[in-house]
Parts: C-alpha cells; sequence; structure tokens
C-alpha cells in the first residue's frame, strides 16, 4: 500500500480537469490584470528630481518628506557623549576634523558639500551614494567619474544639473539628494539597483540581479550604498571587500590579502602611531545578513519602511527612513505581537547600550595603543618589533571601527558587534604589551608615559571647538611621525 494515498475516495476525471481548467483560466485573469496594472508614469527614463514624483505620489511624497523634521541640528560624534576619542584614533585623517551624527538621506548630499573634510584632493567617489545625478554622471563620464576632482569637476555638474529651478520644500540640494529615482525606476516604478558597485560585488559572488525576488530587492536598493567600501588603487573606484564574505573577519582578511595584491594597502598613515590604518564605512547590509533579522529573511524595508495607513484607508510603504523604535507598532509588533512595544524598546535599548559600553572601552585601549607604540618610535625601539605592535593597532583598528561605523548600535547582529569589541581590545593590548617590554629595556619610566597619555587625551576632550580637537592629538610628548 502507498503510504502517501490519501484513503478519501478519488474525485471522478471530469471534475479533476474541470478544476484544472478553472485554475488555467484564473491564471490568465490574474496574469491579464498584472498587464492592465503595469505602471507607466510618463515621467522620463532618466529623470532624477526627487520632486517630479511629488503629484504622482502625493501620500509617499508627504512620508518622504518626513526625513526633513527636525533635523537641523550637526551634531559631531566627537562629542562627549558620543564617541570622545575619534581625534586621537583618526589623528591624521580627515575623520578626525569633522565626522558627525548622521541627519537623514535628504540632507546627505548638503551634508556632504559641507563637511570639513571635503578638500581639493577628494574624488567623484565620495558623491556616489549622496546623489541621485550619480547613474547620469556614470553615463556621462564612465570610470573617470571615480577620480574627478569633486569640487572642480563633479560639483559643478550637479549644480548644473539642478540649476532649473526652486524646488521646495527640499530646498537648494535636497531636489538631488538620495530619493525616488535611486531605487525606483522612474517610469515602471519597479525596485531597481542603480550603484554599478553593488551589481560587480554581487556578480563576484554569484547572484544574478536580475533573478532577485521582490523580496530581495526591499533589501538591495538599501544594500548597494548601506555597506563597506574602498577606493581601488588604480582608478578610485569605489570597490565592496565581499569575495571572503560579508562578516568582519572575512572582510578584514580581504584587506589584508586581496587589497593589498591588487595595490590598495590602507586608507591613511596614522600620524601618532604610524601605523597604515583602514577606515571603515558603514556595513550596516554586511552585518545585517548574518545577524538575526538577515537569517530570519527579514528585509531592511520590513523594518526601516514599515507599511501604514494614510489618509484614513490606503497602505503604503513608509518613505521615512530611520530608526523602527520610532514606527514600532507598524516595525515590531507586525513580528513580535507576544510583545508590548515597551517591552521590545527595553530589549533594543538593552543591546545598544552593552554596545556602547564595549565600544568605548575598545576605542580607549585602541587610543592608547597609538601613544605607546609613538613613544617606540621616538624612543628608538627595534624595527622590527614596532611594525609588530603597529600590525596590532591596525586590526584593533578595524575591529572596533566596523562596529561603531555601523548605524544600529549593535542591534543588526549583537553577538558580532561585542564579538569584535573584544577582538579589538585584544589586539590593542597586545600592541601595548610589546611596547611596554621593549620600551622596559630603553629604560623608558612607563608610569610617566601613562600619566602623559591621560593628560594629553583629557586635553582632547576638554576642547570646545569640536574641529579643533585633533590639534591636541599630538604634542611634545608624542609628536607626528609623519615626514
Amino acid at each position: 500500500m502507498n503510504i502517501f494515498m490519501k484513503t478519501t475516495e478519488r474525485k471522478p476525471l471530469h471534475l479533476i480537469f474541470a478544476s484544472f481548467f478553472l485554475v488555467l483560466l484564473l491564471a490568465a485573469c490574474n496574469s491579464s490584470t498584472a498587464q492592465e496594472q503595469t505602471i507607466d508614469t510618463g515621467l522620463d527614463q532618466d529623470e532624477y528630481l526627487n520632486i517630479a514624483f511629488k503629484d504622482l505620489y502625493p501620500l509617499h511624497w508627504e512620508s518622504y518628506m518626513d526625513n526633513m523634521v527636525n533635523q537641523n541640528e550637526v551634531l559631531p560624534k566627537s562629542d562627549l557623549s558620543i564617541e570622545p576619542n575619534l581625534p586621537i584614533l583618526w589623528s591624521g585623517y580627515g575623520f578626525a576634523i569633522e565626522y558627525n551624527l548622521t541627519r537623514g538621506h535628504t540632507y546627505a548630499l548638503e551634508d556632504q558639500i559641507n563637511i570639513r573634510r571635503v578638500n581639493e584632493s577628494t574624488g567623484g567617489s565620495c558623491l556616489t551614494c549622496k546623489s541621485s545625478v550619480v547613474p547620469m554622471l556614470l553615463d556621462e563620464m564612465g570610470d573617470e567619474y571615480w577620480g574627478a576632482s569633486f569640487l572642480d569637476e563633479i560639483l559643478p555638474r550637479v549644480e548644473k544639473l539642478g540649476a532649473d529651478g526652486v524646488y521646495e520644500p527640499l530646498g537648494e540640494w535636497g531636489h538631488v539628494s538620495i530619493g525616488c529615482s535611486d531605487c525606483h525606476d522612474p517610469v515602471t516604478m519597479d525596485l531597481r539597483v542603480t550603484r554599478p558597485s553593488f551589481t560587480n560585488a554581487m556578480e563576484r559572488k554569484g547572484v544574478d540581479l536580475s533573478r532577485a525576488t521582490h523580496n530581495d530587492m526591499r533589501t538591495y536598493v538599501c544594500a548597494q550604498c548601506h555597506v563597506e567600501y574602498y577606493f581601488a588603487d588604480d582608478n578610485n573606484k569605489v570597490t565592496f571587500p565581499w569575495d571572503n564574505g560579508l562578516r568582519v573577519e572575512n572582510i578584514w582578511e580581504y584587506k589584508e590579502t586581496t587589497a593589498k595584491e591588487q595595490g590598495f594597502d590602507y586608507d591613511w598613515i596614522h600620524e601618532i602611531s604610524g601605523t597604515p590604518s583602514l577606515k571603515a564605512q558603514h556595513p550596516e547590509f554586511e552585518l545585517y545578513s548574518y545577524g538575526p533579522h538577515g537569517q530570519a529573511g527579514v528585509s531592511c524595508s520590513d523594518c526601516h519602511m514599515p507599511y501604514q495607513r494614510v489618509d484614513g484607508k490606503k497602505k503604503i510603504s513608509s518613505h521615512r527612513w530611520g530608526s523602527p523604535l520610532e514606527t514600532i507598532e507598524q516595525s515590531c509588533l507586525t513580528c513580535h505581537g507576544d510583545k508590548t512595544p515597551g517591552q521590545l524598546e527595553t530589549r533594543v535599548l538593552d543591546i545598544q547600550d552593552r554596545h556602547k559600553d564595549a565600544m568605548l572601552e575598545a576605542q580607549d585601549i585602541n587610543a592608547r595603543s597609538h601613544y605607546y607604540v609613538n613613544r617606540m618610535i621616538t624612543a628608538g625601539a627595534p624595527e622590527d618589533k614596532i611594525k609588530e605592535a603597529q600590525q596590532h593597532v591596525r586590526k584593533a583598528q578595524w575591529f572596533w571601527d566596523f562596529m561603531a561605523a555601523e548605524n544600529s548600535y549593535g542591534f543588526h547582529n549583537p553577538d558580532a558587534a561585542i564579538d569584535a569589541y573584544r577582538t579589538s581590545s585584544i589586539e590593542s593590548m597586545a600592541a601595548i604589551n610589546i611596547a611596554t617590554e621593549e620600551l622596559t629595556k630603553l629604560g623608558e619610566d612607563i608610569d610617566v608615559l601613562k600619566e602623559q597619555i591621560e593628560v594629553t587625551m583629557a586635553t582632547v576632550h576638554k576642547e570646545s571647538v569640536p574641529e579643533d580637537r585633533h590639534k591636541h592629538a599630538i604634542n611634545e610628548w608624542f609628536p607626528s611621525v609623519i615626514n
């Protein structure tokens, strides 16, 4: 007897055929309906102005404009209440001069233009995820775009593209900041990836984006920008270091092997320790991908663009991109209905508080390790020992920065974040131990060194002008080691 055969009486053959044809008929009707509902906005295929979508999608537009609310303050991340050691940790790099809390997508271009670390050497690559005109610039300039001068070549083109009128209420730059056409085909409104760096990285991983599901795309449109990247050595092209995998340790391995083989060794030389250092960007996609929600198949949009009822009855995806804690009933309770909003918020904040404690500890130890290596250099320690200590400092910097640069404050992947901070602290202590041993051999007083470090760090923290804090990271005790 076939154990999979039902014991109930079989249906007559003519009923089976009738059911079959009914299914075909329904499929045909659904197909016809889908074709009839195909969107044609009437917009140009190359439309890039966010304001062009306002009248077509007024409810979505109203939601999108919520990104402009209460976002006028620019707060430096080196504030004592946030990450006070950043001017030391990034000494000699532009981020030490100015690095602020994000104000949101609609301010991305404005903030990019006005940030103090933009200078004559800034390339077009820095615009890549800040403006809806980037795909057009890539079509126009090809690979020349990546290395073109941001101030002399790229910005004038952006100004020209946006100079045809006044686009209220987004203001001077908001109308070509991150927006509609970055994620939607202007004609069909289908989700799309517009940044080639993401497509190239996925192809190297064997992923064909043309076969991506709609749920995949609800993550991929975000992942094309919310990622770690670096600028290729030959042409400054934005490159995603994913060939070895998406974990923080995979990307560290890539940076130490493949990237070096292709000519990329470091982002900058640290002014205090002389360490060839790496700067992480904002790897939300990477951390999420092997965190609890990514592993469960939850998309970015499920949490950050939850469905909401508007205009009394209509259901749309929210286009206010921000913390799900601000839309906790729509973002979280859909799946976690057994919890109250208060319980969920408490759980998130607990994770983020533990993340911040571990982050500040790792940053503090790493800042001190730079000064220990500085003293090794000025005291004349053996070159091989200096390089050994610098390698530990480099790895320590990478592991805390990868997590600190990520915008969920550890929530996307709590285990990975805590583990990375632990790795960072271990590496920093390894550098300090090497330095202590070598400096003791040279007759250096370690207690005096510790006191000098304390005074120097306190001086950095006390500076009231954010952009001047980095100037106190070096002094007569700890001079710059960069020629």
